[in-house]
């Protein structure tokens, strides 16, 4: 038997909604406005003779605001982890301000945070690729083991100094509440830890760090 593939549920998803005799509709929204559009379209596909519960009917106008690196920023400078001094906050401006996090209870692990529409991204690099010895091994070994860190994947992109780095990330909803981004923050700081001891026989170490 074949097993199936994201694109046949997708596929198979699609087709039960057709089969309902429902119809595709593009449109185009302000970011903050996902989760609002979200419940809409919920409501818009029950029937007339169906009824959709009071939760669901005011979800649609009583959304919460969307995160902003800037709304971020200065909630998370009033909370316990910061205040207290067991990480420090900076905000880097630009078109698109983001967070640099330095965690002094992971030995002084940088995370920067970055809110992209209706998502907040949380990363750290793990290394360059240029201090993998077996890149092929290590991209199996990756592939294989990545899900036994709860919450964070592990991604390939290019720093702004032309080098490429592995990065290891997590991802939740602009909507999310504080404490489930200072949760993902700390859960982020601890896989990377495992992380690197986990594929520490991959990756190249200078002599002088090892003594």
């Amino acid at each position: 038997m074949k097993t199936k593939t994201s694109a046949d549920y997708q596929r198979d998803f699609r087709k039960r909604l057709r089969a309902k005799g429902l119809v595709k509709k593009e449109v185009w929204i302000v970011p903050e406005h996902a989760k609002r559009l979200s419940a809409v379209e919920k409501q818009l596909r029950i029937s007339s003779d169906e009824k959709i519960s009071d939760a669901e009917l005011s979800l649609a106008s009583d959304a919460k605001e969307i995160w902003t690196s800037n709304s971020l920023f200065s909630s998370l400078a009033k909370e316990a982890l910061f205040s207290s001094e067991k990480a420090t906050l900076e905000i880097i401006e630009g078109i698109a301000p983001s967070l640099y996090i330095t965690l002094h209870e992971y030995g002084d692990l940088a995370v920067f945070l970055n809110v992209t529409g209706e998502q907040i991204i949380v990363e750290s690099v793990l290394w360059p690729v240029a201090d993998v010895i077996d890149k092929a091994g290590f991209n199996d070994a990756v592939l294989r083991t990545h899900k036994y860190f709860p919450l964070s994947t592990i991604s390939l992109e290019q720093g702004v100094d032309g080098q490429d780095y592995y990065m290891m990330f997590g991802a939740l909803s602009s909507y999310s509440l504080l404490a489930n981004v200072i949760f993902e923050l700390e859960v982020l700081a601890s896989n990377v830890i495992q992380a690197a001891a986990a594929y520490a026989e991959f990756i190249h170490v200078p002599a002088e760090v090892e003594q």
